[in-house]
């Protein structure tokens, strides 16, 4: 299993990395010809699309990362046992919020099927269909931070 995982990140982290270079020359290119007097409209919406994907891909890097923002200023003040309860408690409640995001987001995905993008005959669908995949695999990253946050003993660092 923890094959198959780093396979996925490294094939996340490619495909990050490809957008966000896309996104920087897609958006500087359409801004120069803009200014000469030849736009590149599809640009921008091309850019929109590796955006939402980089967005929620990145979210999973993130995730597998355990570079997740934690505001624990708080929490440090309890016991280690209260420490890596309020952990599984927060790890629980992101598995909810990622299946609510994957239910409706296929909702939404059914939903824009039949719009496209304004300068392409493309499927709005191919936009938001990023919301219920990247949660999807943010939703499997997560379990496993669960199960290693539960298998974890309680009275190792601060970092329950």
């Amino acid at each position: 299993m923890k094959k198959i995982s780093d396979s996925i990140l490294k094939i996340e982290e490619i495909l990050a990395g490809i957008m966000l270079c896309m996104i920087a020359v897609l958006v500087f290119w359409s801004a120069v010809a803009r200014t000469v007097g030849m736009p590149v409209n599809w640009a921008q919406d091309v850019s929109l699309l590796a955006f939402a994907w980089l967005t929620f891909i990145g979210s999973d890097i993130i995730i597998k990362g355990g570079g997740l923002i934690r505001i624990d200023m708080l929490v440090n003040k309890f016991p280690k046992v209260v420490q890596k309860l309020l952990t599984i408690v927060f790890d629980i409640m992101m598995l909810l919020f990622l299946l609510i995001l994957i239910v409706y987001g296929f909702m939404l995905v059914s939903q824009s099927w039949n719009r496209t993008f304004n300068t392409m005959k493309m499927s709005y669908a191919w936009c938001t269909l990023a919301v219920p995949v990247g949660s999807l695999l943010m939703f499997f990253s997560a379990i496993g931070k669960t199960i290693g946050d539960i298998k974890k003993p309680s009275k190792e660092g601060g970092d329950a």
